[in-house]
């Protein structure tokens, strides 16, 4: 119904831009989490770009949803172009939407496991456990989305279009 309204094209420039927005977020959020560091205030004109904390459980889950969006990036500008063959669609949308799902679920799972102090816990009067708790169930919804939004490689044909489009709103909300 609302597709026929400015047709495909523009559904996909609009998630597109909807994905730069995201990426900015989760670079402010990774950037947030290396300045957090110990020592990361010391000298400020010594700060990098990028750094590498392999000991952190913050910059690994702030690294991991960074990386995410950008397969999100690839996905939606791809998807853009109407005319993709069935295994263009599948190789360059599909995939990469995929791949940036499992990352969602894995920078949420190292996310929750930071703020819960283990696998478990019931702290219902933290804001960060809802927080944390509510970008683990949209990391779900993105899941169920790059699931149901499965391409052929052979017909080009989506598994469930709204079921997809489901997932990636409450997914897009949840964040």
């Amino acid at each position: 119904v609302v597709l026929g309204a400015v047709g495909a094209r523009w559904d996909a420039v609009t998630y597109f831009i909807g994905s730069l927005f995201f990426t900015s977020a989760a670079f402010l959020t990774y950037r947030e989490a290396v300045d957090a560091a110990a020592g990361a205030q010391d000298n400020p004109a010594h700060r990098r770009f990028f750094v590498y904390q392999p000991r952190r459980i913050d910059w690994w889950a702030t690294a991991v949803q960074l990386a995410g969006t950008l397969y999100f990036n690839v996905s939606t500008g791809v998807a853009v172009h109407t005319d993709l063959t069935a295994q263009a669609a599948h190789q360059h949308v599909w995939r990469p939407d995929a791949i940036g799902s499992a990352c969602f679920l894995v920078a949420s799972a190292l996310a929750w496991y930071e703020v819960c102090h283990g696998w478990t816990a019931w702290r219902p009067r933290s804001w960060s456990w809802w927080i944390t708790l509510i970008n683990l169930l949209g990391s779900v919804a993105f899941g169920v989305s790059a699931v149901a939004g499965y391409i052929s490689p052979v017909t080009g044909q989506l598994r469930n279009a709204e079921r997809a489009n489901l997932g990636t709103l409450i997914g897009a909300v949840c964040f």
